[in-house]
Formats: C-alpha cells, structure tokens, sequence
C-alpha cells in the first residue's frame, strides 16, 4: 500500500487519516480495540510515529485487502509479535551456540598446559 509519508516523526490523527483514507473514527476503533498504541503529546493529542504507520498498513491491508475483521485482526497482529519474539529468541540461542563452539574450539587448539606433551600409551599385544 503506497502512503503519501514525506518525513520522519509523528503524525497527528487528522493527517494519518488523510494519508490513508481513512475516518478519524476507525483509527479511534483500532486504540480502544488495541490493535494501535500511539503516543500522545502534552496536550493528550494521539501522535503516530513511522512505526504506528507501518503497523496500520498492515491493519488496513488485512481488512481491506483480505477481508478480516477486528477480532481476526487481533489474532494475526499477535501471532505476528509471537513469532518475532520467538525469532529473536533463537537468534539469541544460535549466537550462544556458535559462541560457545568458538569457544570450546580455540580451547582445544590450546596446549592443555606448560611443557605438556601429548602422550599415546603403547598398546600391549595379548600374548
């Protein structure tokens, strides 16, 4: 979905209603229902930042485009943050383990101690 975005910053209701072509109201709607959570200024005035834009995209382009209404809506933004959260989680563990190999490898590169050498015991032939 193009958007008529020209900088970065935060966008009063009016101006991400026009952007989108959308009522004032049905972003009101998507606040209460939670699927939008943007900031407020001083003068309690909702502010949407790049990031509230780009997550009502997705938002529009599932009703509009697909069909989907608030409650499945809902359901899909949170399986969304569920598989980011599980994707970051094993980003975390793939680095712990490549770490840990890294690790582990340049220990066993390293001689085991001073003046040590490695020792094969010989192998006595059964007589």
């Amino acid at each position: 979905m193009a958007t008529k975005r020209k900088s970065k910053g935060a966008y009063m209701i009016s101006a991400v209603a026009e952007m989108y072509d959308i009522h004032p109201q049905t972003l009101r709607l998507y606040e209460r229902e939670g699927l939008l959570r943007p900031s407020r200024s001083d003068g309690n005035t909702r502010l949407y930042t790049d990031e509230d834009l780009e997550r009502l995209e997705f938002i529009l382009n599932l009703a509009r485009d697909l069909g989907v209404n608030i409650a499945g809506i809902a359901i899909v933004l949170q399986m969304r943050e569920r598989m980011e959260e599980m994707n970051r989680q094993m980003q975390n563990f793939v680095e712990y383990v490549r770490t840990e190999m890294l690790t582990r490898m340049q220990q066993a590169q390293q001689p085991q101690g001073p003046g040590l050498v490695p020792f094969k015991r010989p192998v006595n032939p059964k007589k």
